[in-house]
């Protein structure tokens, strides 16, 4: 995983998965095992997103709603069943939402539904902290592409490259490529909105 990924994981105590667990019907180690998986997702596909000038600025735009907040009160707005996961999964993922709810929940064993549930939780708070780190770092949507390469860059060479291309191949060549983030982020823009 890399640092940001890592640094949101960090975030979550043990009580907060056993709530995460509890709202899915599954057992804490297999929610802490599928919150590792989910992570990579939501965070490669935001940086799939910012990998276009426009798609960088679309979502500084949107991050200024998620600035500031403070991270103990999303996850307890996300956990008691608030936030707006679903809004933001959609500008993250476009038409590819129900694809990656179904390769998250084929790959932790948690289930489609309960995949995409929980890619609704997560989305707040990486939202949140990705908002928090752009304000405090001084990050116009210039550094936030770059910062979010960065991490797509890491993702791509850690374990869930797999899981990222099964969702964002667009060649069909098995693997997530130049030329399929070149084609995503036209896809994208066309979806995107303020959350």
């Amino acid at each position: 995983m890399t640092d940001f990924t890592n640094e949101i994981l960090g975030q979550l105590t043990p009580a907060n998965l056993q709530a995460i667990a509890g709202q899915l019907g599954i057992d804490p180690a297999q929610a802490q095992a599928a919150v590792a998986q989910a992570l990579p997702m939501v965070v490669g596909g935001l940086a799939r997103n910012a990998s276009t000038d426009s798609g960088a600025s679309a979502l500084r735009d949107a991050l200024q709603a998620h600035t500031g907040n403070d991270m103990g009160a999303i996850l307890g707005s996300v956990l008691g069943g608030g936030g707006q996961g679903g809004a933001i999964l959609g500008h993250i993922f476009g038409n590819r939402q129900d694809r990656a709810a179904q390769q998250l929940g084929n790959s932790s064993g948690i289930g489609t539904a309960n995949a995409g549930a929980l890619m609704a939780m997560l989305a707040p708070l990486v939202m949140g902290m990705l908002g928090n780190r752009a304000q405090s770092q001084g990050m116009d949507a210039g550094g936030l592409g770059g910062m979010l390469g960065r991490e797509l860059q890491g993702l791509g060479r850690g374990s869930q490259g797999g899981l990222l291309g099964a969702v964002f191949d667009q060649d069909g060549d098995g693997q997530l490529g130049l030329s399929d983030v070149l084609k995503l982020g036209s896809q994208f823009l066309g979806n995107r909105g303020h959350s």
